[in-house]
């Protein structure tokens, strides 16, 4: 970056003291290049066939982290000189000063943790109006001092009192952070907890809805959903996310055929080792698990991260390959779809046949995730969804399509549908449409009220109003709504067909 590229930093209008800061000490770590790239890979960086996230170019900690916070709840912390918390206010104050001290490619935590299973064994003895008053001031902190919508708690599958009290706090408070996902398993949920659930859902957006039957064998020791719908394992997480964007790979390619035999399985072996080079880094010579209090006190282990290979734009990858008109689409061409399964089955293999470097909670492979998007990309619809636009004209064809290549994504996958403001009146038909996509496979859903202030982005919570505020030229609090404000225009997300 250029002395004016720092300055500009130091005098935007639009950030504040601590975005400022954050953005400095991102210029600060892309000023060195430790990393080996290879020239076939920088052709294709420069291509924008694929990229790192915006990563940074030497990795001093994974991108995220997944501490178990349960652990912490039953022990409390050494290094924070925290002992064991005894009751519901040691506990969330505990949580807030834990919160506090986890990084993350963002800096912030990304995961608050399965807060009802945390919380739950903490209520006995506590009314519901003081276990709610505490619970508001607790969520309240997490979105004013996190501030970021990749932040992400979860509850379920199993109906608890506090996953039923973080609901009724969550529908009035309106807070973008943290968002939460219900891990829902029709053997384990009960159907009037998921109306609270669904009600929920369509005043605030939160939660969005995780297929707990499958993800729930995915990792040995358990899982948590954080940022945008990220599977990772609990008690470690993903030391990168690095993919493959396949609209600029398509324009690489000469025809379909040179697309499958030969653009596609290189920018696939190059994205790999790059994603070895990168975690080789972090974990031999960055000295993150050396020295974090994270590992110390048991929150984490290095054995239970992994490297996450993302994968983006398969609409406008499958459009430019065949060259579809306006007529046709990826999710009503049937011969778009069936080349996109193509697409996606040779990735799976040559992923899964690639031995991924210190990810043993992985069986030392990589795992696959459908990357949702970024900031302003345009012409990148996020993984494997249809552009918005070209959606099927009947729900459950949508929800059919994308769960025909949930199948190939372990480690997180999505789609998220605007519903009609009436639905709040029969969360009976979101709770059928949830459990028809389930048992199809589909692994993940979020729906939003289409007239609410909190929308969802790629996959994390904005409010349009903070948007509009920052695209205004005014700073506003949550950095995410940055990133939502950009996509949000680049994207047409405000023209999403509103279902039911």
């Amino acid at each position: 970056m250029s002395d004016n590229g720092y300055l500009n930093i130091i005098t935007a209008s639009n950030l504040t003291y601590k975005q400022k800061v954050l953005h400095l000490a991102q210029a600060a770590e892309n000023s060195v290049r430790p990393l080996k790239t290879t020239k076939e890979f920088d052709r294709f960086f420069e291509a924008r066939a694929l990229d790192d996230m915006q990563e940074g170019n030497a990795p001093y900690r994974p991108r995220y982290i997944c501490p178990d916070y349960q652990h912490f709840s039953g022990h409390g912390s050494e290094f924070l000189h925290l002992d064991a918390p005894r009751d519901l206010d040691d506990l969330l104050w505990g949580l807030s000063m834990v919160y506090n001290n986890v990084p993350s490619v963002t800096s912030r935590p990304v995961s608050v943790g399965q807060l009802d299973k945390i919380i739950d064994p903490f209520l006995d003895g506590v009314s519901d109006d003081e276990a709610k008053r505490a619970l508001k001031h607790f969520l309240n902190y997490i979105d004013r001092t996190v501030a970021s919508g990749y932040c992400h708690a979860n509850i379920g599958p199993e109906d608890t009192r506090a996953g039923r009290l973080l609901l009724e706090v969550e529908a009035e408070l309106q807070n973008a952070v943290p968002n939460f996902t219900l891990k829902y398993d029709p053997a384990v949920t009960p159907d009037d907890f998921m109306r609270l659930a669904l009600t929920t859902a369509m005043k605030c957006a939160n939660p969005a809805f995780a297929n707990h039957a499958i993800h729930k064998h995915t990792y040995q020791g358990g899982y948590q959903v954080v940022s945008c719908y990220n599977v990772l394992p609990l008690g470690g997480g993903a030391y990168c996310l690095d993919r493959l964007l396949l609209p600029g790979m398509a324009r690489l390619a000469t025809s379909v055929d040179d697309f499958l035999d030969n653009i596609l399985p290189s920018a696939t072996g190059e994205l790999c080792n790059y994603m070895n080079e990168r975690i080789r880094f972090e974990v031999e010579e960055s000295n993150f698990f050396q020295s974090s209090w994270l590992v110390k006190d048991g929150l984490i282990s290095r054995e239970r991260f992994t490297g996450m290979f993302g994968v983006a734009g398969m609409s406008e990858c499958v459009k430019e390959l065949l060259h579809l008109g306006d007529e046709r689409a990826y999710g009503t061409d049937p011969e778009a779809d069936e080349l996109a399964e193509k697409i996606m089955q040779k990735i799976y293999d040559q992923v899964n046949e690639f031995d991924a470097v210190y990810s043993e909670v992985a069986g030392g492979r990589f795992t696959l995730h459908a990357q949702a998007g970024f900031s302003d990309q345009v012409g990148v619809t996020p993984g494997v969804r249809v552009k918005v636009g070209d959606e099927p004209e009947v729900l459950y064809d949508h929800i059919r399509q994308a769960a025909s290549l949930h199948r190939f994504f372990n480690a997180g996958v999505s789609d998220i549908f605007p519903v009609e403001p009436t639905a709040e009146k029969n969360p009976d038909a979101l709770l059928d449409v949830i459990k028809a996509a389930f048992s199809i496979d589909d692994k993940y859903l979020s729906f939003y009220s289409s007239d609410g202030d909190l929308v969802r982005i790629t996959g994390f919570l904005v409010k349009r109003s903070e948007m509009e505020k920052y695209a205004k030229g005014e700073a506003v609090l949550a950095d995410t709504s940055h990133d939502g404000e950009g996509n949000w225009r680049a994207n047409d997300l405000a023209d999403r067909k509103v279902r039911l």
